[in-house]
């Protein structure tokens, strides 16, 4: 059996020659971004888990409800997760939380045990339920 093979015009051409090796150029370039995005995605995740497991052992709770406290503060103080995250292991090493990290804590542990006893109101309801007893 004969087989022919079709090759492109501009087989022997230098300059094609020349744009086909900027491609792997670039592509190289392009992963190396990749991997130091995912390198810091992976770093911030790592603090993240670190931080959920802190809340789990001082506020018993599970993975999920210590993570939406870390996001609750996180959008309380419009600060990134992984940055909240860090400031609390940071603490948890004796570094001081800022006070507006302080205040949204406080409210967010308020919250999670307002949801752990079943109560559906919060911090601000039961203040100014007390108010009127």
């Amino acid at each position: 059996m004969h087989r022919t093979t079709m090759l492109p015009g501009d087989w022997w051409d230098l300059t094609a020659e020349n744009s086909v090796e900027d491609q792997p150029g670039q592509d190289v370039v392009a992963l190396r971004a990749e991997i130091d995005q995912l390198r810091r995605a992976l770093a911030g995740r790592m603090v993240i888990d670190q931080a959920c497991g802190m809340v789990m052992v001082l506020a018993p709770c599970r993975r999920g409800p210590a993570r939406n406290l870390l996001v609750d503060i996180s959008r309380q103080c419009n600060t990134k997760l992984p940055e909240v995250a860090a400031a609390v292991v940071a603490a948890w090493e004796g570094e001081p939380l800022s006070r507006l990290m302080q205040r949204a804590l406080r409210h967010a542990l308020r919250r999670l045990c307002a949801e752990d006893r079943g109560c559906d109101s919060s911090p601000a309801d039961e203040t100014s339920g007390r108010g009127r007893s």
